[in-house]
């Protein structure tokens, strides 16, 4: 018998039982009810345990990667340039700041950028370090020449350049960085303001420089923070962070789809185990690589600048980096498909989102040892990735693609071995062997119901 005929034959004989089925309210006291009752309380209650466990077991993840954040400091630089007595102090006060601050500030000899300022700022570019204070060169003479010949063009601002990368992580950039920095600097910058006015308060230049000059006592030094690879398209929160949900989501969606049509077709049952496993593998690369064309023309729609990094081509590289980041999470909810069933499915789903997107909110660096796992989770290398293409942040797009073909190829080897195994299951089990034709058709009809 035809597959399809065989499913057509087990769903009329489905619907001629049911016809003769006396339906009945949910406290009836007749066996039949009392059996369906007693069925329907035991696997949603059951089911209702396994959310509470998930609850504890694995949304503790994403709490504690928010939990007393950070847990450890992001490193920083202070480079001295100037090297006169301004320059000194400043790096003396940075490094004898407290542990307890969210940066834990280095002394770096200037020598070790011979470009200067702006071998500097293209290491912090390069993901060197997290943020760098630069003196500038010529600090103290500049302050000392204003304050000996009132200058009505000074600009304390030109003492020191603080440099970082928001692009690379806005939410460490907005709430650790920028605050930490403008605090630290505030009080230095206030620090040197008094010592200033003591140093001169018997001058006789005094109330020259207050007439011409009075932003040479009231700030003889600030700053000036220079955002090298800024946030600015704010729509792009879709793609580096939402988005990847997302992504996981379509695929979730495309698994439940290739199951039901595998079910409905009765592909599931009458297809040989490599046949199965081929259809399935097949089913996916190509629905991943035409689902992510268009999440990525979606990106387009709403005018995201895809050519910062790689001009022209940067659609295509974005276009694939997507396309390999939904096979990496996709294919592995498309392989523990058969071992978990459709009841369980969605319980690991919630996992894989969790596990993921816990360790793309802040740096790893900041987050407890335990987090080091997000180094090989896809979502941290996809957005990565993706950060690189849209805002030119550091170009790792060839090693985070490698983290994610690793993964696409650990689920191309663990579904084969999953199908065949239940497959081999399925066999040995006596009931299968042993029942006949009609029998079959009886037990697909209860899957199909299922």
């Amino acid at each position: 018998m035809a597959p399809t005929s065989s499913l057509s034959s087990t769903l009329s004989r489905r619907e001629s039982s049911m016809k003769g089925t006396r339906r009945h309210a949910f406290s009836d006291k007749t066996p039949e009810a009392a059996a369906a009752r007693a069925t329907y309380l035991k696997m949603f209650i059951a089911g209702s345990f396994l959310v509470i466990v998930i609850i504890f077991a694995i949304f503790p993840i994403f709490w504690g990667a928010l939990w007393k954040t950070p847990a450890h400091n992001l490193p920083g630089w202070v480079v001295d340039f100037d090297g006169g007595l301004l320059g000194q102090g400043i790096a003396q006060a940075l490094n004898s700041q407290p542990a307890s601050g969210r940066i834990t500030w280095t002394v770096v000899a200037a020598s070790q950028f011979p470009g200067g300022v702006e071998e500097l700022e293209h290491d912090v570019l390069d993901e060197q370090t997290w943020v760098a204070i630069s003196i500038n060169e010529g600090s103290t003479a500049r302050l000392s020449a204003s304050l000996a010949s009132p200058n009505s063009s000074y600009d304390g601002t030109e003492a020191i350049t603080v440099f970082a990368v928001e692009a690379r992580n806005e939410n460490a950039f907005r709430s650790m960085i920028r605050p930490t920095v403008q605090a630290t600097l505030d009080a230095v910058s206030r620090a040197i303001a008094i010592q200033t006015v003591q140093r001169i308060a018997n001058s006789s230049t005094l109330s020259s420089i207050m007439t011409t000059s009075p932003q040479t006592i009231v700030q003889p030094v600030s700053y000036r923070i220079k955002n090298l690879a800024p946030f600015d398209i704010p729509v792009a929160s879709a793609v580096t962070f939402v988005g990847l949900l997302y992504q996981l989501i379509l695929s979730f969606f495309i698994v439940m789809i290739g199951h039901a049509a595998r079910e409905a077709s009765g592909l599931d049952k009458s297809l040989s185990t490599q046949s199965l496993i081929t259809l399935r593998l097949i089913s996916s690369f190509s629905a991943y690589f035409i689902i992510s064309l268009f999440y990525s023309l979606l990106n387009v729609a709403f005018q995201i600048d895809l050519t910062r990094r790689f001009g022209h081509a940067g659609f295509m590289v974005f276009w694939m980096v997507n396309y390999a980041g939904m096979l990496s999470v996709g294919l592995a909810l498309e392989s523990l498909m058969t071992l978990l069933t459709i009841r369980f499915i969605a319980f690991f789903m919630l996992t894989w989102i969790i596990t993921n997107i816990s360790v793309c909110i802040f740096p790893l660096e900041t987050l407890p040892g335990i987090f080091r796992y997000g180094y090989a989770a896809p979502f941290y290398n996809l957005s990565h990735a993706l950060r690189t293409i849209i805002f030119g942040t550091r170009n790792r797009i060839g090693f985070c693609v490698a983290v994610l073909i690793v993964w696409i190829a650990i689920s191309c080897i663990s579904l084969p071995l999953i199908q065949w195994f239940v497959r081999r299951m399925e066999s040995g089990t006596p009931q299968t062997q042993s029942a006949s034709p009609q029998d079959r058709d009886v037990t697909e009809s209860k899957e199909l119901s299922a």
